[in-house]
């Protein structure tokens, strides 16, 4: 199977047991002041999660794009990408550990046809200090589901310490790897946070360890188990079970009780279920790469897999690439700010692991389309958006052609410079590795990748430091920059959300109605607001926004939340993303009365998810402290409430 036909027998599966079907959300999460990016198929269902009803109901099913920005230094092995897809199903209060653990043997085992004797699960053995017993339950039904297709198998204990027992595929781990909560494990979680026990699945690539794997690795002096990260056997799922929240006791020792509503949160990478229905290791050899590995082979004359260097900077290449494409398509251009910066280095460094390949000319834009062309049915904004796509790449890529040839050749002078300190330790003089970024833009970390494969150092504490220095001496009236995303739902988070709703309509009145919102960002101390325009605006203009806000605020307006249907919605005249939408059913959030937008005593009406609070009145003094240019045709204003 094709990993588009994987997605989709897994949405139609889930369906069949009364999961309404949504659509991925955006790369650039809206509601999460926690991250830059959307990293889990979990994060746009937070607020239910939490207890917030979704307007499709109890049982949720998706595929959810996400990028993992921290990422970027691991790729290049068979396993890791910054872009993946995440497979998930989710239950408010609905279904449990059952119903789950039986929903998704079945569908790996008997609609996938993974082989149940390559399957492996871990669950969690308990604390009895916080409370939280050993998940014996989700082990023992796992026990029977083997059972159930004649394979007897045992549950191993302490798998660390033992390592794997003949017949055991069952596991059991403590809360470094089998507990999930926002805040980490449950020392570090704060008093009302919800978490719980997870149980994880894992596919063994290398049954007869024919391979010799780990006796070749550095793991060899360790026992082998499924967890050990030898490169045996692979994560492809994980069942969360939103079972209990923290509490702290009059005496100070926390503990854990029952949450009223338990929830089931499930992520699987679709990619790596893609190469364990293939039975191959390497997650690069699934069929969505096949394109552009085939291009890269022609343009470069080598081979992907005979050669250590050649198949690590491919891999490189076919992930940058292709996660560049999707955070592109989302609205994220190439740039030195925020997401931005991450989109840019993407790009640099597929453009520097290209010359390992010797490919000196122009190739994104080609890499690009293949991956277009591959995901257009699923994710249709890509073949709407592809001439914005490519260009960016384009631009980019050329751009940074100059840079790079001039910096390599200053890099190797830099080398020819000697060394500071202990010659042993072969650190590179920090003022010309300064010189190296401030003068000639070489990105740090391209020269501490450079410096790395040669078996360099560079002591970037003197380097950051001077490049520090010199940030300070050429910073003019900035600031500093705002720190990104929605923090939570806290009640300052909530208050800014909604007043994202007021400037939005306050924007189309002063400047018209082709204004959209392209983004938001908000923390506990502001708000952030991405819209499109294609001049600066006037103070003016600025001033006008701030009085209808303000207004609007004073008029102590109800804010009143509707589940209606998506079509429905769209008649009504709401503001929003009105893309392809799986969901028949969405939320809205009117500001005032009224039922359609246009209505004299309706102010706002739009497609949102929450949370939001019930009136203006207890907003305060809203005021704007800075609009500026985010990218061609989109402005940014941020904002205060006091």
């Amino acid at each position: 199977m094709t990993t588009n036909e994987i997605r989709t027998k897994y949405l139609e599966y889930f369906k069949k047991h009364n999961h309404s079907i949504i659509a991925s959300s955006s790369l650039v999460p809206e509601n999460d002041a926690t991250t830059l990016f959307t990293g889990s198929g979990m994060q746009p269902m937070l607020p239910y999660l939490l207890g917030e009803s979704h307007p499709l109901g109890k049982r949720i099913v998706d595929s959810q794009k996400c990028f993992r920005a921290q990422d970027i230094d691991e790729v290049g092995d068979n396993r890791h990408t910054t872009f993946f897809e995440m497979l998930g199903n989710w239950s408010f209060g609905d279904y449990f550990k059952e119903e789950q653990i039986t929903m998704m043997w079945n569908f790996l085992i008997n609609e996938l046809k993974l082989d149940p004797n390559n399957f492996y699960i871990t669950c969690f053995k308990g604390n009895e200090e916080l409370g939280v017993p050993k998940d014996t339950f989700s082990a023992e039904l796992w026990q029977k589901l083997f059972l159930k297709n004649g394979i007897a198998v045992g549950i191993g204990e302490n798998p660390e310490l033992d390592g794997m027992k003949s017949g055991e595929h069952i596991f059991y781990y403590g809360e470094k790897k089998n507990w999930w909560s926002r805040s980490g494990v449950p020392a570090n979680m704060p008093d009302g946070e919800p978490g719980g026990p997870d149980s994880e699945m894992f596919y063994d690539f290398d049954p007869t360890d024919k391979k010799n794997i780990h006796k070749n690795s550095k793991y060899a002096e360790n026992k082998c188990h499924v967890n050990c990260d030898c490169g045996r056997f692979m994560e492809i799922g994980n069942n969360v079970f939103m079972q209990y929240k923290k509490t702290i006791a009059r005496d100070g020792i926390p503990g854990f009780v029952e949450l009223p509503q338990q929830n089931v949160d499930f992520g699987g990478g679709l990619e790596r279920i893609t190469a364990a229905v293939r039975n191959d290791d390497d997650m690069f050899n699934i069929d969505v790469f096949d394109e552009a590995k085939k291009l890269l082979i022609n343009k470069s004359g080598k081979s992907y897999g005979d050669d250590e260097k050649i198949t690590y900077a491919m891999r490189v290449i076919l992930d940058h690439i292709r996660a560049a494409t999707f955070l592109i398509g989302d609205g994220i251009v190439p740039g030195n700010k925020d997401q931005m910066y991450f989109v840019r280095r993407l790009i640099r460094r597929s453009v520097r692991f290209a010359r390992d390949l010797g490919i000196n000319e122009s190739f994104t834009r080609e890499v690009a389309e293949t991956y277009i062309n591959t995901y257009k049915n699923e994710y249709k904004n890509l073949d709407e958006k592809s001439e914005f796509i490519l260009g960016e790449l384009d631009r980019e890529e050329s751009k940074f052609r100059v840079t790079l040839d001039k910096g390599m050749k200053q890099f190797e002078r830099v080398v020819l410079f000697g060394y500071e300190g202990d010659f042993m330790e072969k650190t590179l003089v920090s003022q010309a590795v300064f010189d190296l970024v401030t003068t000639y833009g070489f990105p740090i970390e391209l020269v501490q990748e450079l410096a790395k494969e040669r078996g360099l150092n560079i002591n970037m504490q003197i380097v950051e430091m001077k490049i520090e220095e010199h940030k300070a001496l050429s910073r003019t009236a900035s600031a500093g920059k705002f720190k990104g995303g929605l923090g939570g739902d806290g009640e300052m988070e909530v208050k800014y959300h909604t007043a994202t709703h007021l400037l939005h309509q306050a924007l189309k009145i002063v400047l018209g109605e082709d204004v959209n919102q392209k983004g938001s960002n908000i923390t506990g101390e502001r708000l952030r607001f991405d819209f499109s325009y294609n001049e600066k605006m006037t103070d003016e203009q600025k001033k006008r926004v701030e009085e209808i806000v303000n207004e609007k605020i004073s008029q102590d307006l109800p804010v009143v939340r509707e589940d209606t249907t998506f079509e429905e919605a769209k008649n009504k005249g709401a503001i929003g993303l009105f893309g392809d939408k799986y969901g028949e059913k969405v939320s809205i959030y009117k500001i005032g009365e009224g039922e359609n937008r246009g209505d004299e005593k309706l102010f706002s009406l739009e497609l949102c998810g929450g949370p939001h609070i019930t009136n203006t009145g207890c907003l305060g003094e809203f005021k704007i402290i800075k609009e500026e240019a985010v990218s061609a045709g989109v402005r940014r204003i941020k904002a205060t409430l006091s």
